[in-house]
């Protein structure tokens, strides 16, 4: 954690003035390796990681953000490139040595209410209300399938309790809705957030978009998990999707309905297909032994053969690592794979009732003591 710290005091210290910060754009279909094969860094960095860090360095986004310290002769002193909104890679010179690790990506949280009434729509009076498309995309996602923003017309009322991140003044990752609020014609709509999933006040679950299981598995080898500090290992690891366990050849399928939008290797997690879906979702297929007749920019269905299972890229046996991402952001597959829309039970229902006691102190603390205002902007894309 303090080399964590030192890289972001030697990014942004005015004691090194003499040095100069790059912020770069991660080109599409690049990977870690070709990174450091084009800057002069050690392949090695890449090639001593384990299989689980080696497939980690995939998940660099396309046209992510990212920063390169050079010193006054040009050289590579550091280099953060995210991976997620939670985790980055830290590429640093020791004792003239490069060395690279897993570092979380330090940012602030803030809590926000927003209150409006309709003036012309509710996705437009949220955008101009907060400057902020994210959050506005983040509304109709969260009611999705529960509230027609068709019908609202100009009266209706909006509120929106929801927490975001700031990351060096800027506005980071994704915006989290807590609870929402919409009134038409005085009829209230309210959702709330519980275990990654939206329900109404009776604690049944909203109707959401659904992904399918893409493939028939023996089992789940590996779960997601976001950044966490190893106890053993005493450093970071992440796991950002679903690993299912299936003998080679096993076929998989589109979970939805999309567009592909890429079909080949990429570091890793070698054989790989992305499809594009409704909503900011994008799901990832990888490690597959073969594709099936498909191509870039084509369309796909839920249920459509893709692929083949296999165990292509860092790999120790065949299996599907599945990812599900929500505007960029990785986040846990099961939480959009679902059979059917289900109600909590009677324990999970009691945690629920408190975590909507919580919701509501929180809402009336903040509009009592308002935060500070400051200017919102367009989400760093990670």
């Amino acid at each position: 954690m303090k080399r964590f710290i030192l890289a972001l005091s030697l990014l942004t210290s005015s004691l090194f003035a003499s040095s100069s910060v790059e912020e770069r754009l991660w080109d599409n279909g690049d990977t870690l390796l070709q990174f450091l094969q084009r800057n002069s860094i050690p392949m090695a960095l890449y090639y001593n990681l384990d299989r689980e860090d080696q497939e980690l360095a995939s998940e660099i986004a396309s046209r992510a953000k990212y920063q390169i310290l050079k010193d006054t002769n040009g050289q590579i002193e550091q280099v953060l490139i995210p991976i997620s909104d939670e985790l980055q890679i830290h590429i640093y010179k020791s004792k003239d040595e490069y060395k690279l690790t897993f570092t979380p990506v330090d940012y602030t949280k803030e809590e926000r209410v927003l209150r409006i009434e309709v003036k012309t729509s509710a996705y437009q009076d949220v955008y101009e209300e907060s400057q902020s498309s994210t959050l506005a995309r983040a509304m109709v996602r969260a009611f999705k399938s529960s509230v027609n923003f068709r019908s609202i017309q100009k009266g209706d009322k909006i509120t929106l309790y929801y927490s975001q991140k700031r990351r060096e003044g800027k506005l980071w990752g994704d915006i989290t809705i807590h609870m929402a609020m919409v009134e038409i014609n005085k009829n209230a709509r309210e959702i709330f957030l519980f275990n990654d999933t939206y329900y109404g006040r009776d604690g049944k679950e909203l109707e959401s978009f659904l992904l399918a299981k893409p493939v028939v598995y023996k089992r789940i080898s590996s779960h997601f998990t976001t950044a966490r500090f190893h106890p053993v290992l005493k450093r970071y690891r992440a796991h950002l999707g679903i690993d299912y366990a299936a003998p080679t050849g096993t076929p998989v399928k589109s979970a939805g309905n999309g567009t592909v939008s890429f079909v080949g290797t990429q570091g890793g997690y070698g054989k790989v297909i992305k499809i594009k879906h409704a909503s900011g979702y994008t799901t990832l297929y990888a490690h597959l032994s073969r594709f099936a007749k498909i191509k870039t920019g084509q369309k796909v269905k839920q249920g459509q053969l893709i692929g083949y299972v296999g165990s292509t890229g860092m790999s120790t046996g065949p299996h599907l690592h599945f990812g599900v991402y929500l505007n960029n952001k990785a986040i846990n597959p099961l939480s959009v794979v679902k059979i059917a829309k289900s109600e909590l039970g009677a324990q999970a229902k009691a945690e629920f009732k408190q975590k909507i006691n919580a919701y509501e102190e929180a809402l009336q603390k903040i509009q009592t003591n308002p935060p500070k205002e400051e200017e919102f902007g367009n989400y760093i894309e990670f």
